[in-house]
């Protein structure tokens, strides 16, 4: 499986961006998808992830500002970030993985990962 993550860019705090992660090589609609981010000098964090039976998982951190979602007919997932804070800014990777766990808040419960894509917020 190759997973391929983009929508990262520069905004505002306040602001909103989307990430997508595509999904290639095999479907993952019985699977997990989780979003994980790492900023500089800190290790990779739990963000939120969604199973394939559509149940979500937020870090507190997150909570009532991102929101994750997926689209089976496209093999995609999406991460909708609103309301962005400076500490909001990382490389956010996208992963996913076939088996059967839940919650999956380690990134050790993943087997596929995509390549990151840099989300920065200005003050």
């Amino acid at each position: 499986v190759q997973l391929q993550a983009s929508g990262g860019g520069l905004v505002q705090a306040g602001g909103s961006l989307r990430l997508s992660c595509a999904a290639s090589g095999r479907t993952l609609n019985n699977g997990y998808m989780g979003w994980f981010r790492q900023a500089p000098g800190k290790e990779r964090e739990f963000v939120a992830a969604i199973s394939w039976r559509g149940s979500t998982d937020y870090a507190d951190s997150v909570k009532g500002r991102f929101t994750i979602s997926r689209d089976n007919a496209k093999n995609t997932g999406y991460l909708q970030m609103n309301s962005l804070k400076p500490e909001d800014t990382a490389v956010y990777y996208c992963a996913a993985d076939a088996r059967v766990s839940w919650p999956r808040r380690s990134s050790d419960m993943y087997d596929y990962w995509g390549q990151g894509t840099q989300v920065t917020v200005s003050s």
